[in-house]
């Protein structure tokens, strides 16, 4: 994380049109790459899946996460290879298809704080529009480079899915907050004061209990995209961030924090509970830090 200077846009605010600071979390967002579209159709038991189409040309090390069907189109000698092969969509044609959705992956051998190299694959769904033009955006898509440019823009709500930080096995002043017991207690002082009443007997979900703190997956709503970089020099403090290096591709600055510790893999997505009279315009930006983060 890091701050920044910018302009405040909210017409309601006592600081409207005055420079604030504001906390801010840099996320490095290389491109995705389209291994594959599948196609679902409709059945008794809801969607199912009918085919799908794989591009020719994918990373090697996608082999390692998930096994890549060998039966796609090469090319002729002295051509281009194509992106795809153009005959297998055709079995598609005469099928009632519900829905139509791509297969991405990531690519994490371009980050050099991130010491993994085995891609993280997902499956997003096409939409808007009739099949007929969710397929054929598919198609262009298929076997090329996703920026975030072609996800949002700046000034745009989204939504961040994460695995929180782990912090193990805790007991239940720390997992839960509850107050410590008086020191007349003979026992313990950082426990519950009792387990629930008599009826019903059995211990109640309600009660704060130990166990497993953290490491748990959790979506923030409405995080703001304050600015999309492409030089990541930009916003990289001096001697690098702490326990991740230089951001070298495509960055994002998000307004606020963000799930898990440094070099989690997050995931963006449109907001789904954005408010109706949010802004959407993009942000004037007049300063992002630069200062080292050791204290050096």
């Amino acid at each position: 994380m890091t701050h920044a200077l910018i302009v405040d846009s909210r017409a309601k605010s006592t600081t409207s049109g005055l420079e604030v600071q504001v906390p801010v979390t840099v996320v490095e967002v290389p491109p995705m790459k389209i291994a594959a579209v599948r196609f679902y159709e409709n059945s008794i038991l809801g969607l199912k899946t009918a085919g799908e189409v794989w591009a020719n040309d994918l990373d090697a090390l996608l082999s390692r996460r998930i096994c890549v069907p060998k039966s796609r189109e090469e090319a002729a000698e002295g051509a281009d290879k194509p992106k795809y092969n153009e005959a297998t969509f055709a079995r598609y044609d005469g099928l009632d298809i519900e829905d139509v959705r791509v297969l991405a992956y990531t690519q994490p051998k371009m980050v050099s704080g991130v010491p993994k190299k085995v891609p993280d694959i997902m499956e997003l769904r096409i939409g808007g529009g009739t099949i007929d033009e969710r397929v054929a955006y598919a198609k262009s898509i298929l076997g090329t480079e996703v920026s975030f440019d072609n996800f949002v823009a700046e000034g745009a709500l989204i939504d961040v899915i994460a695995v929180t930080k782990g912090k193990g096995f805790q007991g239940v002043t720390k997992r839960w907050g509850v107050k410590l017991l008086s020191h007349r207690n003979s026992k313990h002082r950082r426990g519950i004061g009792n387990l629930g009443p008599k009826r019903p007997g059995y211990v109640r979900s309600t009660v704060p209990g130990s166990g497993q703190m953290g490491y748990h997956q959790r979506t923030e709503f409405n995080k703001k995209i304050i600015k999309v970089g492409g030089d990541g020099a930009e916003v990289t403090p001096k001697g690098g961030f702490i326990n991740y290096g230089e951001v070298r591709n495509t960055y994002v600055l998000v307004h606020g924090s963000v799930p898990g510790p440094t070099k989690r893999l997050i995931r963006f997505r449109d907001a789904t509970r954005a408010p109706k009279k949010a802004s959407t315009e993009a942000v004037d930006v007049t300063y992002v830090s630069t200062d080292s983060k050791q204290g050096a």
